[in-house]
């Protein structure tokens, strides 16, 4: 706690700044780069190049009042099995666009709540998306799994379908921190999906933890840690809670009064991720932890980690096809959002036309600055020497912005010559030295805190 001072005057509390997930971020998408974008940038496609595919899936049988993800509740199936239908007629249309020998590299499941599909559903859903996505030699299946809307024969369903790993949204253990976002979710229930998951044999685990949550204290994250570790994941990713009810309408349900404050955030922050090192696993980025063997490490080791909407990875796809309402596509020249309500997605797929809503076509500018803020993201360091070999001389343009972040956030960015380095200690500051590489930041746009 010693660096609270000087990360507090460099705006560690008090700026809202965006989680460079993507760049440009989905605030700058424009109606403008739609479906005729998509379906342009879908038949320029390389067949020799693996794609990832991100199927969403919107339902929730609860909807946790913290998540500001697009999800709608459902109690019965009848929807969700009408949603597939509606997936599998996107898959043709993909079909019917894309060119032939096109392969998937990695296939993800997310919502929402992906385990809601029975098994009937999961293995009719896998099939249609084989048939248009052969998998690649080299192949991963990641699927986002709610330990309450799961039972083993759904994990033996996602076997059958090639799962390799097993995201498992978990949050806190804590009774009082779950009765309070909404998500109520028993150890021993988790404990069982683990097993069964180990016992269907998926190699590689992933753990979600979230800091910043109404009556978290140390003692319950570091509980929750403690549980968490029984588990032994490959991987886990420790998110902090982004309090934006002007975007999510039932964060309105948390009382905020209940939050942390700053020092009390940062504290968790720091406890948990020194609980997950000193436990042998290795700091990735900004808020991910991986066992030294597992390809996120590795990546890391060899400057190969990415960054997506799905955090940090290894997933070295240029392409990032979104399936499903919501669902974000990032192609090597831009980015489209398929239209965020269920509804209006459904509509477009049923007149026959691309759903994409929104995008944006990225310029030169763009592919430098984006490449540059993953770097930071992901390795803390940025080279413009490594950039302008990649670049070309137009990288030597960001020398100032480099000059400006070495000054503004002295003394933890250091500027040797061509190199920026980001010391550990200033780290919780990487989205704010970011953003000072973002030419695009939206009037009247409020982002997460960066804290």
């Amino acid at each position: 706690m010693e660096h609270i001072d000087t990360l507090k005057a460099l705006g560690l509390f008090d700026a809202r700044v965006p989680r460079y997930t993507s760049y440009p971020t989905a605030a700058v998408f424009s109606p403008q780069t739609g479906g005729a974008f998509q379906k342009a940038a879908l038949e320029g496609l390389d067949p020799a190049d693996p794609v990832s595919v991100y199927i969403h899936i919107p339902f929730c049988e609860r909807l946790c009042w913290f998540c500001a993800c697009h999800t709608q509740g459902t109690r019965t199936l009848g929807p969700v099995e009408s949603y597939i239908g509606t997936l599998e007629a996107e898959l043709e249309l993909l079909r019917q666009t894309i060119p032939g020998g096109l392969r998937m590299g990695r296939l993800h499941w997310g919502g929402g709540t992906p385990t809601i599909l029975p098994p009937p559903l999961i293995h009719r859903l896998a099939k249609a998306i084989r048939a248009v996505f052969p998998p690649a030699e080299e192949f991963e299946f990641s699927v986002e799994i709610d330990p309450i809307m799961v039972d083993r024969s759904k994990i033996e369903a996602l076997a059958t379908e090639g799962l390799t790993r097993a995201s498992i949204g978990i949050q806190d253990f804590d009774p009082e921190v779950q009765q309070a976002i909404g998500r109520e979710q028993p150890f021993d229930v988790t404990r069982t999906c683990v097993d069964d998951l180990r016992a269907a044999g998926v190699t590689s685990l992933n753990t979600d933890l979230v800091y910043g949550l109404p009556h978290q204290s140390l003692a319950r994250i570091e509980d929750t840690i403690d549980k968490v570790l029984t588990f032994a994941p490959d991987r886990v990713a420790l998110f902090g809670y982004a309090h934006v009810p002007w975007v999510s309408k039932r964060q309105k349900l948390i009382d905020e009064a209940a939050l942390p404050d700053d020092l009390a955030r940062y504290a968790l922050a720091t406890r948990a991720a020194e609980r997950f090192v000193e436990a042998g696993l290795t700091a990735i980025g900004i808020d991910h932890f991986a066992r030294p063997e597992d390809d996120l490490a590795q990546a890391l080791t060899t400057g190969h980690l990415r960054r997506n909407f799905q955090g940090y990875t290894a997933d070295t796809c240029q392409t990032l096809i979104g399936l499903g309402a919501s669902s974000i596509s990032r192609f090597p020249d831009g980015y489209v959002q398929n239209a965020p309500a269920t509804a209006a997605y459904i509509q477009r797929i049923n007149t026959g036309a691309f759903p994409g809503a929104r995008g944006y076509h990225m310029t030169a500018e763009d592919q430098l600055r984006a490449r540059a803020i993953e770097r930071l993201m992901c390795a803390f360091t940025l080279d413009l020497d490594d950039l302008g070999s990649e670049f070309g001389p137009v990288a030597y343009g960001l020398a100032p912005s480099l000059g400006t972040m070495a000054a503004r956030f002295a003394p933890y960015v250091t500027l040797d010559g061509t190199r920026l380095h980001i010391a550990p200690e200033g780290r919780p500051l990487t989205r704010i030295i970011a953003s000072v590489l973002d030419q695009h930041v939206p009037e009247g746009v409020r982002y997460s805190r960066a804290s």
